[in-house]
Order: C-alpha cells, then structure tokens, then sequence
C-alpha cells in the first residue's frame, strides 16, 4: 500500500513505538505487499532525529527519487521507518527550507516548535518541560537553579527508564557489563553547561589560530545544549530499542514470507544505530540482509569492535553483528558534521574523563575515545576498507565486511551546532546505497 507523500512505488511505512512494538496493520500490509508486488530488492531506510512522520516521509521522498531512474529494470520496494524521536528546530536540515525556523531565539530559550516535539516526544512530561522552559527563558543565577535545571533534564529523559529501553543505552561493554552513562547526567550541571556553552562558542566563531579562549562561559549559554544532548541520550537508547526488538523481527518476518527476498538496511543518524541493531535482532539463521548503509551514523565507532584500543577488557555492543549481513557494512562519515565532531563526544564520555579540555581540542582529544560512527568511520575492527565517495562509487566494493566512506564531498553544508550532520539527500549517496547491495 502506497503512502501518498512519498513517490516511489511500491512503498511501505512501518511505525515503532518507543519499546519497539510494530503498528501491526501496517507491518501487515508490508509482508503481504512483497510478494503481491514481486518484489526482490527492498530497501528499508530508518531516519534519525526527526520532529514528525511528515519530516520523515520528506526525507524518504527525496532520497529515494532518484533510484528508479538509477536501476530501471530491478524490482525495487521501498520502505520508510518511522519511531518516536525528535529534532531541535534550530537545526537546520539542507534542501528542507520548511524545516528552518525564520527567527530563531538565541539560545538559551526554548522555542514553541521545540516545545511542542519534546511534548510529543516524552508524553505525560509537560509539568517538567514547562518547568525547564520558564529556566531557560530566566536564567536563574544562583547556582542551585543550574543543579535543579540538570535534575529536570534527568527526569524528562527517564536516565534509567522503565522496560526494555533500559537494556540499549551502551554502545560499548566492560567484561560483559555496560558503560555507564556519561557524565552530563553524572557531573555538576554547570561543569557541563560550560563546557557545551565553550563548545558551542567555538563552532559558532572559531579561532583562526585555534587557540582556546580563556574567558568563562556563561553555563545558561550551554544549558539548551544539554537538554539536546540528554534528549539525544534517549533517542540513541530507543533506536536500539526499536532496531533489536522491532525492525529485526520484522525483517525475519519477511525472510520467512519471501524467502528470495533481498533486503537493504539504511539508517541516518540514530537511524544508523537502529538499522544496526536490528542485526542483533535477526533470528537465527536469516540471512536476507544484502547491505546495510550508515549515513552520519551517531553511535560509536567502536560499536563493532572485538576490543578497544583504550581497554583491552571491553568491546563494541555490536561485536560480530556486521558478519550477519550477507554483504557489506558500508559506514558513511563527513568531517564537516559538527554534531559528531564537536558534541558527540563531549556528551558521550563518561563521568570524570578528560574534564576541562578547551573547546577547539574537543574532536582531537575526545574523538578517539568516545567518537562517532559518522566522524571517522568503523574503528578497530579488522580488515575495514576505507574509500573516498568518488573511488567506493568507481570501485566495486567488497562483497562482506566493514567499509568507510569519507563523504565530506557531497556532507558538507549546514551551519552550527550541526554542521553537516543533516546533509544526506545526495544522489551519489543513492548510488552509494545501490552499489553496496548490487542492485542493478
């Protein structure tokens, strides 16, 4: 069954709550409407940080318009993935110019479209988001009210919620025991304040010479940011959610429906990590995953690693899982995407590690050790191949394994906090996509 805002055909929707239970009529309709389309290459795209369903159907239109044109004679399905998550709305998204807010508050206040996504996003919560609101429009002074902001911030996002979203917050394991959660939950709330509020100063007006300004950060500057940061934690933990306990089962459905099914996973962003995990939800031996593609994939680049470089006893969550795929691993990454760079690993480490670091040291000193996916690409996994979009587009790529492919020629526009990160709709990396799972 065809969604009307999307244009290519046969298109199928499939919505996940937040614990990762399918809207069965719409799974449904899919399983059956594979085989009634004879469908052999289904493609299944998972957005990440997003306002609403209208967003994400934006989304899927625009990237998949090209490929009917790309493979004329295959036989392709599409599928959107829509699950609860948020996007600020003063994050601009590129070739989306309804997507922009015309007048932006300055920070710190939180704007009524934001408001709203938050509202929709942690139902049952408008007592506490009204509360952090009216704080960030006041900017109390002492101290104490920063403390109270941070622990609102805590309680909006549940830190340790109930049901299974509680078992995929980690992207990383201890001998056998998951990370704890970073340190803006864990820290002062004004250590971390200022350091956003110094991150944020730099990407906003660099300093040509990289030299770290000494002047002290008003934290209440860096206090939105850590209410984006904490509502990320929470969409980070339900795309694992939803990957593992609902698009996984849902992709062993169709394997047993249509056993000659070959299906394509694609996720940006937090979409990354869901279509990542629905690997660790695939029952035991489907093997219908041909590919799966990871465009600015915010999760860590350590997620599939045996071992860390940092700490021999631990390892990535999702060790192993890209030997599920019968195909390649195909991991995107564009150095131009601030929110990866910059923020993500600033929010991501763990309490008391690298405290203090200047803002302009951020990426070099943290990004090792707690960087993203969509940074730098799949990290200590061995054997990964690296390419630029040019040469993996020349190339033919390697039929299994880890890929990288630096996408900073085509990810590169979008202003601060950001950057590229939101820079995806490119028909190379269509192709891309087509190309890894040898679609013709």
């Amino acid at each position: 069954m065809a969604e009307p805002a999307v244009g290519v055909s046969p298109y199928w929707e499939l919505t996940f709550d937040a614990d990762g239970d399918p809207d069965a009529g719409r799974r449904d309709r899919l399983l059956a409407g594979v085989a009634r389309h004879d469908v052999r290459d289904l493609i299944v795209f998972a957005h990440g940080w997003n306002s609403d369903r209208s967003g994400a159907t934006r989304l899927y239109d625009a990237f998949f318009a090209p490929i009917p044109g790309l493979v004329p004679e295959a036989r392709v399905g599409y599928v959107g993935v829509v699950w609860p998550s948020m996007r600020f709305s003063d994050e601009p998204i590129p070739d989306f110019p309804r997507a922009v807010a015309a007048e932006m508050p300055r920070r710190p206040a939180l704007d009524k479209d934001t408001r709203h996504a938050l509202l929709e996003t942690f139902p049952g919560r408008a007592t506490v988001i009204e509360q952090i609101a009216r704080m960030l429009d006041q900017q109390p002074r002492e101290e104490a009210e920063l403390a109270e902001f941070g622990r609102l911030v805590r309680l909006l996002v549940d830190v340790v919620p109930p049901g299974p979203q509680a078992l995929f917050a980690a992207d990383t394991l201890c001998e056998g025991v998951p990370q704890d959660s970073p340190d803006l939950f864990a820290d002062s709330t004004a250590a971390v304040c200022e350091d956003f509020a110094q991150a944020l100063t730099h990407l906003e007006a660099p300093d040509p010479a990289g030299v770290a300004s000494f002047s002290l950060p008003n934290p209440w500057e860096g206090a939105h940011e850590l209410l984006r940061q904490a509502t990320y934690y929470a969409m980070k933990r339900r795309a694992g959610t939803v990957g593992e306990r609902g698009l996984g089962r849902v992709v062993g459905q169709l394997a047993t429906r249509s056993p000659e099914l070959r299906v394509h996973l694609v996720g940006h962003s937090f979409g990354a990590r869901l279509v990542s995990f629905a690997l660790r939800g695939l029952p035991e031996g489907v093997r219908s995953v041909k590919s799966v593609t990871l465009l600015q994939g915010a999760f860590s680049h350590y997620a599939f690693a045996s071992r860390l470089p940092h700490d021999a006893r631990a390892g990535g969550v999702l060790e192993g899982q890209h030997n599920r795929i019968d195909g390649p691993l195909v991991c995107c990454h564009s150095r131009h995407d601030s929110a990866l760079a910059t923020m993500y690993p600033l929010a991501s480490r763990m309490a008391g590690d690298a405290r203090g670091i200047a803002a302009p040291d951020i990426g070099r000193m943290l990004g090792a050790k707690w960087g993203a996916m969509g940074h730098d690409g799949v990290q200590a996994v061995p054997g990964t191949k690296s390419y630029d979009l040019a040469g993996a587009l020349r190339a033919k790529l390697p039929a299994s394994g880890c890929v990288n492919v630096d996408a900073a020629a085509v990810v590169r526009r979008g202003g601060p906090p950001a950057g590229a990160h939101c820079d995806i709709v490119h028909p190379e990396l269509a192709r891309l996509v087509l190309a890894a799972g040898r679609i013709r």
